[in-house]
């Protein structure tokens, strides 16, 4: 349990911080909250010549809530938690964050840190999906954003580049009428989603106008469950259009299995976790 020697530095920019990656970008690691990072360091699973902590850079911090949501790569759990004008707009996140690990996780963990690893059981990938986020990414040819839907390519596999670090998190404000669900069935021991399930519509005059499904932990990566969102579109929240909906992103998901839960029980967990996650919304 103890890592391979490495070098430490501290970037003090994000200029710097990706000057430092060029040196060598499949090799040099970034770090900020570190609870990914440093387990796999302990188990040697990664021996990084130089670590750059980035948890100093001003720019990927903060949360602003304007016509647009924007919210820094080093916005921790808590304090997406704790954000009052967040939690107005956009209750899902404190929904979310709420069940994250415990607070010392919540106080050193970050949102950037969590996509950035793509972990298919983490929350926040759901979440962004779900609200139909894009990530700013920087790196040496200059910066692009791209869907929150196309970031997520595999396990622990992303469109980061090498060289590029996730800035920030754009998210639009969402129109009235919205709302937001998040559930999850949590594993015992890590607190991450067994199965996961982020759910963005809006509803006019108790019809449907606009629905977004997500589901995490199910499969190799976080997917918006597109057929099931479609069929909700102009109908009311029905049992029965709950329900048709539900199969409709149980059938979709080409889930995972482990020691803890079979692919088929997961199936089952995202029929159901979706049911519940509409039917807390019809009414609400």
């Amino acid at each position: 349990m103890i890592p391979a020697s490495f070098d430490y530095v501290r970037a003090t920019s994000l200029t710097h911080a990706i000057g430092l990656l060029q040196d060598d970008p499949d090799g040099n690691k970034l770090v900020a909250g570190g609870h990914t990072l440093i387990p796999t360091l302990k188990l040697r699973l990664a021996s990084p010549a130089l670590l750059i902590d980035i948890s100093g850079i001003d720019e990927l911090k903060g949360i602003e809530v304007a016509d647009r949501i924007r919210i820094g790569a080093l916005t921790t759990h808590a304090e997406l938690l704790a954000s009052k004008p967040l939690r107005e707009v956009l209750p899902i996140f404190r929904q979310a964050a709420d069940m994250i690990a415990d607070p010392q996780v919540r106080n050193r963990g970050t949102i950037g840190g969590s996509l950035a690893n793509a972990d298919p059981a983490a929350d926040w990938p759901a979440v962004v999906i779900a609200l139909k986020g894009e990530l700013e990414l920087a790196g040496p040819t200059g910066r692009r954003c791209v869907a929150a839907r196309d970031f997520f390519v595999d396990i622990m596999t992303t469109t980061l580049e090498p060289g590029e670090v996730l800035v920030a998190i754009h998210i639009p404000r969402p129109n009235p009428g919205a709302k937001f669900r998040y559930r999850k069935i949590r594993h015992p021991a890590s607190g991450f989603a067994v199965v996961g399930v982020a759910v963005a519509l809006r509803l006019q005059g108790g019809i449907v106008s606009e629905a977004t499904i997500a589901i995490t932990g199910a499969t190799g990566r976080a997917f918006a469950a597109d057929s099931a969102s479609a069929h909700l579109i102009g109908k009311s929240l029905s049992t029965e259009n709950i329900a048709t909906a539900a199969s409709f992103a149980s059938e979709q998901a080409e889930c995972l299995s482990d020691h803890y839960a079979s692919a088929d029980y997961r199936k089952h967990l995202v029929k159901t976790e979706v049911s519940r996650a509409l039917a807390s919304l019809n009414g609400a």
